[in-house]
């Protein structure tokens, strides 16, 4: 169920649930119940219908070069704003995107030969205690040893 669904369920007065009762066992915060959404000021508005029309220009215009094209229009207008309303509008930028993992037909596929063993992670066990084992019989280690 969506938060707009679960805040339309909350009665302001019901007689044996309180207002904060309610939103604790919908699973609601208090101040999101109270919010108010404000929408787009008439300054924005404005700009995204010169968006939208400039996209429907040019629809390969990202948000930064639709932020070039408002300035050459005298439009001082920042990108990541730009970005957003474009987001807001659900424009996105026609273009031809990489194809960087597509193999050319004519490459021949090589087999994995690793794929039937195992992988070793660790040594052999008795390497491994040869190898933290060491006595000191040596007399030329024994000093260093006594240090």
């Amino acid at each position: 169920m969506s938060r707009g669904e679960r805040k339309a369920m909350i009665a302001r007065d019901h007689p044996g649930l309180s207002l904060s009762r309610q939103c604790q066992v919908l699973a609601i915060s208090r101040s999101s119940f109270y919010y108010a959404p404000k929408g787009e000021s008439a300054d924005n508005l404005a700009l995204m219908r010169r968006i939208d029309e400039l996209f429907m220009k040019h629809p390969f215009y990202g948000s930064r070069q639709m932020v070039r094209q408002l300035r050459r229009d005298s439009i001082a207008v920042g990108r990541h704003r730009v970005r957003r309303l474009m987001r807001l509008m659900g424009l996105e930028a026609i273009y031809q995107a990489p194809r960087t993992s597509d193999p050319h037909p004519a490459h021949r596929i090589y087999p994995y030969l690793l794929g039937c063993h195992p992988i070793l992670i660790s040594p052999p066990r008795d390497k491994v205690r040869n190898v933290i084992h060491h006595p000191i019989n040596s007399p030329a280690i024994a000093p260093i040893a006594a240090l």
